[in-house]
């Protein structure tokens, strides 16, 4: 015979996705409105794609990274918008065990890989900038593709054992997850058992795939800034600046949304405040990106006129 301890300590075999919560009848509007920027979003990475897979003139180190990101946010975009707008359309998504902890693992995966694929960037600007009579020996073909592939492996394998923490835990009756995707904050709330070690876990993970990047996105720019303020004229000194500032400002975006949201402690009181911050680094962020690249980039508007033509 199971007792009744042992009932209630039976392991869920589903998760409920409670959305944004109760929205005063803006449900169907907000749909549309998410609905636009997650087309738009999609349209804007594969033109960027297109664009800098058939323009000859932007087969560079620079380009070739834009168009991994590119094909990074297309997937990050994928994995979290389809369900947060299956939760406008009810207030109650059933999300399986199993499909919850895939879509943490690839959110958190491909999170890791965004903050390689940035530190990459950064490099790569670095050595145009600070270095660049070796710039076409150290970023040659197979350097990029060095570069690239480590990025997408160490981005997938960063998350697993996070992934394998969180969900040995144990999870009782409560299955309501207070949010719009299996995020990592609002399943842990749920666990009925103890989750210091898992907490650690998480810890020593997010230091490793999205502060270490950070403090090398940091390094880079502190020496390009130093070495951009090195330059005697102003007009060089503004086209050292144009060829970082897109990939700056992506940086700023991206790791500013990330830090509050999960920089800070948050208590029950703060939790529909952190459901509209994630907003900003699932919707906001991956839609504003492609147009940081292509308004502030010469080399993007141009070859775009070109393809118009």
């Amino acid at each position: 015979m199971v007792s009744r301890e042992e009932e209630n300590m039976t392991q869920v075999s589903e998760f409920i996705l409670l959305g944004l919560g109760d929205l005063h009848g803006l449900q169907f509007l907000l749909f549309g409105v998410f609905l636009v920027i997650y087309v738009m979003t999609l349209i804007s990475n594969i033109v960027i794609l297109t664009v800098v897979s058939t323009d000859h003139s932007l087969h560079t180190p620079m380009y070739f990274f834009l168009g991994h990101f590119s094909c990074l946010e297309i997937s990050y975009t994928t994995t979290i918008e389809p369900t947060m707008l299956r939760t406008l359309l009810s207030a109650h998504v059933p999300i399986s065990f199993p499909g919850c902890a895939c879509q943490f693992y690839f959110f958190a995966a491909l999170v890791a890989t965004e903050c390689f694929f940035l530190a990459v960037m950064s490099y790569d600007r670095y050595i145009a900038i600070c270095n660049p009579l070796h710039y076409s020996t150290i970023m040659d073909h197979c350097g990029c593709l060095q570069l690239a592939g480590a990025s997408w492996v160490a981005g997938f394998v960063a998350p697993i054992l996070l992934m394998v923490f969180i969900f040995r835990l144990t999870f009782c009756a409560a299955n309501e997850i207070d949010h719009f995707f299996c995020d990592l904050k609002p399943i842990m709330k749920l666990a009925c058992t103890d989750t210091q070690v898992a907490e650690i876990i998480s810890f020593i993970c997010t230091s490793l795939f999205a502060l270490g990047p950070f403090l090398l996105n940091l390094a880079s720019y502190t020496c390009i800034i130093s070495t951009i303020l090195r330059i005697p004229s102003i007009t060089g000194k503004q086209r050292a600046f144009s060829t970082c500032s897109s990939h700056l400002t992506v940086v700023c975006l991206y790791y500013g949304t990330l830090g509050i949201v999960y920089g800070f402690p948050s208590g029950p009181q703060d939790e529909d405040l952190l459901k509209l911050l994630s907003l900003l680094y699932t919707v906001l962020t991956p839609a504003l990106n492609p147009i940081i690249y292509t308004l502030r980039n010469k080399d993007i508007k141009v070859a775009l006129r070109k393809l118009v033509r």
